[in-house]
């Protein structure tokens, strides 16, 4: 088994259900014998996927179609503990310089063919490296295989344990069967539309617009899963439309805010549903806000600071969210009790303090009341963004900035804020798990300035003490240590407030009483579902 003395544990929190339930019965906990065979139909609160399955990744939506047929070499249980999956252990070497990993025998893929080591060296190094993980690996040196059985992962720096594990975690480190991918384009290959992957489901069917049919994998390499014969994930374009299908019974369980909050107290009223945030604690996402360095007027820290500080973060969160959002306080979120602290720079609001950072930085206000005007982008990607927007514009106008606000669709949203650099503050969303090198990190650090790469550092703030703090994180395999320096990271970011969470949210699951076993995974929306069943 993985080596869990070295490895840290964790208990996640419910967040701000305090039951992690409204409703029904405890979910995630079986009522009775699992009942066999049926349909399970699902869905989630945004739309269909460019492809089933990205290499890259592709946000959310793919993740959620691919992740019931792919699978990873580890998984992180409600606990908080790693676990194998298609490894059955890893183990560092003394300096930590390199990882052995014994691969699960018996494992085919939905084709028939076996799962080899040779799949695992193949989507490491070409897949991994190359595209799902590719930020995670910049000291990877190389991956073999020694023996049928093992695979060696080596890097030119000491890497933590509990960075490690988290990478064989990752939500789309998947192993891909080299015998498809191989000699071909990982991004176009037609495979990516119709999977071979060794998971509980098979694909069977993508009907564009509507849905993806996938059936039971009577090969699957844990013994008697699933308990279902199908799982059908279905499409439904507003969330009055999929309350409307959960309440006819035509969707069983939906993932990520599927249904308006309003929507959820009125299906959980019923006895017929349940709603709760468990299966969040490892993709807690929050909504940001962001000060372009590129714009001189946010030069001064000053300003930046008292952007935050003219914000009603608990205000958005009982208006726009409906108290399913809490304030955001570090880049860190408070689920991550591993890396979260409460010692960070305070940028609570406090318009007057807003006003005084304002003049001290030479921004008096002007005999028309305003100090100076900026572009804000409210992205398009949450309707919610733009509700936030419209309050943002209010707050920064009533302490004398002119505001011009634009809430773009997606597409615009991406190319203006990452590609083209077209704002001075911008309104966007984040989801990130507990390890937070890279995808907490490159946010505020220099190499994570990449033009045309989504979801990365688009402000251009660039300072070097953080550049070699988080250098000093990325090998830190002291666990008390590294924990020390991730605090730090905290504490300067918040100070220096370059990108800051307004909220963190809070995401939930509605799904019928019938539904057994669900929200029992910390990512339960890239989850495989394996042991989920529905009532008679």
């Amino acid at each position: 088994m993985v080596d869990r003395n070295r490895v840290t544990r964790r208990v996640f929190g419910a967040g701000v259900l305090a039951t992690g339930l409204v409703g029904g019965a405890a979910s995630g906990f079986a009522q009775g014998t699992p009942r066999r065979g049926g349909t399970l139909v699902a869905t989630w609160g945004g739309g269909e996927p460019q492809a089933c399955y990205v290499p890259a990744g592709g946000g959310s939506s793919p993740t959620f179609s691919s992740s019931k047929l792919f699978e990873r070499l580890g998984n992180r249980a409600m606990d908080g503990q790693f676990q194998g999956e298609l490894a059955e252990s890893w183990k560092p070497a003394a300096d930590f310089k390199s990882y052995i990993i014994k691969i699960r025998k018996g494992v085919k893929f939905h084709d028939g063919k076996d799962m080899t080591v040779d799949d695992v060296v193949y989507s490491i190094s070409e897949i991994w490296k190359k595209y799902s993980a590719a930020s995670a690996l910049t000291d990877f040196t190389g991956v073999e295989a020694p023996d049928a059985d093992t695979v060696v992962m080596t890097f030119s720096k000491p890497v933590p344990e509990f960075f490690f594990s988290s990478l064989l975690c990752g939500s789309v480190n998947y192993i891909v069967p080299k015998h498809v991918y191989a000699g071909s384009d990982p991004v176009t290959n037609p495979a990516n539309n119709a999977p071979i992957a060794t998971g509980p489901w098979k694909f069977k069917e993508w009907v564009r617009g509507s849905h993806f049919e996938y059936v039971k994998n009577e090969n699957y390499w844990r013994k008697d899963m699933p308990y279902m014969d199908r799982l059908i994930i279905r499409y439904v374009r507003d969330p009055a439309g999929r309350a409307a299908a959960m309440e006819a019974g035509d969707i069983h369980i939906g993932v990520f805010n599927p249904v308006a909050p309003p929507d959820i107290k009125r299906l959980t009223a019923t006895g017929k549903f349940v709603a709760t945030p468990k299966g969040y604690e490892e993709s807690v996402w929050s909504t940001t806000l962001e000060c372009s360095m590129r714009n001189p007027v946010f030069a001064k820290r000053e300003v930046r600071q008292a952007m935050f500080h003219a914000i009603d973060r608990n205000f958005l969160a009982k208006t726009i969210y409906y108290g399913y959002a809490r304030p955001g306080t570090s880049p860190i979120y408070s689920p991550n009790k591993e890396f979260y602290t409460t010692d960070t720079f305070s940028t609570a609001f406090d318009p007057k303090k807003a006003a005084a950072l304002l003049d001290a930085a030479g921004y008096p206000k002007k005999a028309d009341g305003k100090r100076f005007a900026i572009n804000l982008l409210a992205a398009g990607w949450f309707t919610e963004n733009g509700k936030i927007g419209a309050y943002v514009k209010q707050a920064l106008e009533d302490v004398g900035v002119a505001v011009n606000l634009s809430v773009p669709d997606r597409p615009t949203s991406i190319k203006r804020i990452y590609t083209d650099y077209d704002f001075d503050m911008a309104i966007s969303n984040q989801a990130n798990p507990s390890e937070p090198v890279p995808s907490t990190t490159q946010y505020f650090t220099t190499d994570g300035i990449k033009k045309g790469v989504p979801f990365r550092n688009a402000n251009g703030y660039s300072n070097p003490e953080v550049d070699a703090l988080v250098e000093k994180i990325k090998v830190e395999t002291d666990p008390a240590k590294r924990k020390a320096l991730v605090f730090q990271f905290q504490k300067i970011i918040t100070t220096e407030a370059p990108l800051l969470p307004i909220l963190e949210l809070e995401s939930i699951t509605v799904a019928s009483t019938r539904v057994q076993n669900h929200s029992n995974d910390p990512n339960y929306l890239a989850a495989s579902w394996y042991d989920i069943w529905l009532a008679s």
